[in-house]
């Protein structure tokens, strides 16, 4: 192992130590954005100019990239995962800008590798939990829909919830809306206007992150528990 990484580090002309303080900038970058940002993805593009900014040689920054996805892994229990990229739109579709357009580049999220009942136990802090229920309560309303909905009818089963989309103080999340959007930007939804004879509709569809095997189980998992149903038969008109 020791031979390999050697052989690895003089491609690049540069000393361990010089490779360690890189993988250890980047960990601490991974570690406190996520944190920042609510669990927001990191875009690679952001990792890579850690390194880039002082050193130029090709590939160093996915080498430092790879050894810091492996330590966060052995050290801290997180995978670093990569998102894969939305489903391309339609011609009749309109991809939204900003927090969307991100959907065409790299990116990651940081992934707990305990076991779920350990990490709600132990992990998850209470003003997060909200959230997470809510996240579970809107990817469940979108998967019964088949995987995309109209923003109209997604905040129709959202008001039977309680939650209505003018409310601006809501004590838990403050705008509604702007929780709604957090999941865009976290991609676990992706929003797009579909133009028709009517005019422009703007739909939710399940993204990257919800469409993780993991993740979609457990939303199956949630709905069955609600509603005591198989989830194949129940749909949302």
């Amino acid at each position: 192992m020791a031979d390999e990484e050697a052989e690895a580090l003089s491609q690049f002309g540069i000393s361990k130590e010089e490779t360690d303080k890189l993988v250890s900038e980047v960990i601490r970058f991974v570690l406190f954005k996520s944190h920042q940002n609510s669990g927001c993805p990191i875009k690679r593009e952001d990792l890579t100019q850690l390194v880039t900014k002082n050193y130029r040689q090709r590939n160093l920054a996915t080498y430092v990239v790879n050894e810091a996805k492996t330590k966060l892994s052995s050290v801290f229990g997180y995978d670093l995962k990569e998102l894969q990229r939305s489903r391309t739109s339609s011609n009749a579709q309109t991809r939204l800008p900003q927090s969307q357009s991100n959907a065409d580049s790299k990116s990651y999220v940081l992934v707990s590798q305990l076991p779920i009942e350990v990490f709600r136990k132990h992990v998850v802090e209470e003003t997060t939990s909200p959230m997470t229920g809510f996240t579970f309560a809107v990817l469940a309303v979108v998967q019964l829909a088949g995987g995309k909905i109209p923003e109209e009818t997604l905040w129709h089963h959202l008001r039977r919830m309680g939650l209505h989309e003018s409310d601006e103080h809501n004590p838990v999340f403050g705008s509604n809306k702007q929780a709604l959007e957090t999941l865009v930007q976290q991609r676990f939804l992706h929003k797009e206007k579909v133009s028709g004879p009517e005019g422009n509709t703007l739909f939710y569809d399940l993204a990257e992150r919800a469409l993780d095997a993991q993740v979609a189980e457990r939303v199956k998992d949630y709905i069955s528990q609600i509603l005591k149903n198989d989830v194949s038969v129940v749909e949302i008109d």
